[in-house]
């Protein structure tokens, strides 16, 4: 009975270590391609933009330096304890296009798409842009507004005076 018991333990430990594990393929060339920890941002741009190539150290497992190639840009190296590098895709790459990315670090490597827009202009940021705090009118006359003022200033006065009014009611009823 104790022997099931072990086996059944040992195959589900061996379950779950399988389960955490990267997901692995072996490419053409016999590296083999990890597909978690390495990005492209933006995923989609328009020739002649600029993306950043991300390695989450973590998740890849890379210690070492990153060498990322692509038939759309130069060769580009994220060296050892950094996340990023920054590249320009050709002007010359066809709208519409997928292009492979691939990150190598040792024997692994990693295959992400690059797409390259389609039409002319910039595409809109994956991420806000930062810009200035609207703080208003720029003093105290904007949106000024005679009705609004003229009406509070009413029932300011209004509220003073019943108060008062009541004030002094109570006052001389108190000395009767």
């Amino acid at each position: 009975m104790r022997a099931i018991r072990v086996a059944s333990a040992a195959l589900l430990g061996l379950t779950a270590l399988t389960l955490t594990v990267p997901a692995a393929v072996a490419s053409d060339d016999g590296h083999y391609v990890m597909s978690e920890g390495y990005r492209v941002l933006p995923s989609t741009v328009a020739a002649g933009g600029q993306v950043t190539l991300l390695v989450d150290r973590e998740v890849s497992g890379c210690k070492g330096s990153v060498t990322v190639t692509s038939g759309v840009f130069d060769a580009v190296t994220v060296p050892r304890g950094s996340s990023s590098a920054v590249t320009l895709v050709d002007r010359d790459a066809k709208p519409g296009a997928v292009y492979r990315v691939t990150f190598t670090c040792g024997g692994l490597s990693a295959v992400k798409e690059l797409t390259i827009a389609a039409g002319h202009g910039p595409l809109p940021t994956p991420f806000p842009l930062p810009h200035g705090v609207q703080a208003g009118e720029g003093g105290t006359v904007a949106g000024f507004d005679l009705k609004q003022i003229g009406l509070g200033a009413a029932l300011i006065a209004g509220s003073v005076g019943t108060a008062y009014h009541l004030a002094r009611r109570r006052k001389g009823a108190d000395t009767a």
